[in-house]
């Protein structure tokens, strides 16, 4: 049996294989990703967008919207292991911010906001072992995180270096921006 590295059929030869992306697919891949990183929907995203474009760079404003959503930050304090469980803890009103019960996983937080997990939640399974999860954790610089207290305090705004840098935001930028 012969495998050739070409499509079969009459003009399976002559076809274009790994054809070039164009620019806009490159836009719109990033854009997608991003979007199925933090768990957004187009329209949300869109929306967090163009929020995001008037108060200064829309880029760099983007990603620091994105990372101090409430959902985010609990899977940056390693709360949960993954941003689709933060997003169901914070859905099933496990914590609290400031004292008052939030359940809104798209809420932003802002620097000063004291997290906390609510005292009936602490004993349920995702938060058993929480000190020790968190010993092997990585907390973001513009997070403090308490395990023993079960709180943590959102200190600053992440600045650019803290951010996730897996996303190309100049690619998201253009694609909002035609």
């Amino acid at each position: 049996m012969v495998s050739r590295s070409y499509a079969p059929g009459a003009h399976g030869a002559s076809q274009k294989h790994g054809r070039k992306a164009s620019q806009y697919s490159l836009q719109l891949a990033e854009k997608q990703k991003a979007k199925h990183l933090y768990g957004m929907r187009e329209k949300q995203f869109r929306l967090m967008f163009e929020r995001a474009g008037r108060h200064g760079e829309a880029g760099q404003r983007l990603l620091q919207m994105l990372e101090t959503r409430f959902d985010n930050v609990i899977y940056r304090l390693a709360w949960a292991v993954s941003r689709a469980e933060a997003r169901q803890m914070v859905g099933h009103g496990m914590f609290l911010i400031n004292g008052q019960a939030v359940d809104i996983p798209s809420y932003q937080v802002k620097p000063g906001d004291i997290i906390t997990i609510k005292k009936n939640k602490r004993h349920n399974k995702p938060f058993a072992n929480l000190a020790d999860k968190l010993k092997k954790a990585e907390v973001p610089g513009w997070l403090y995180c308490q395990p023993e207290d079960a709180e943590a305090k959102v200190v600053q705004k992440p600045s650019a270096d803290e951010v996730d840098r897996t996303i190309n935001v100049a690619s998201i930028v253009e694609f909002y921006s035609k």
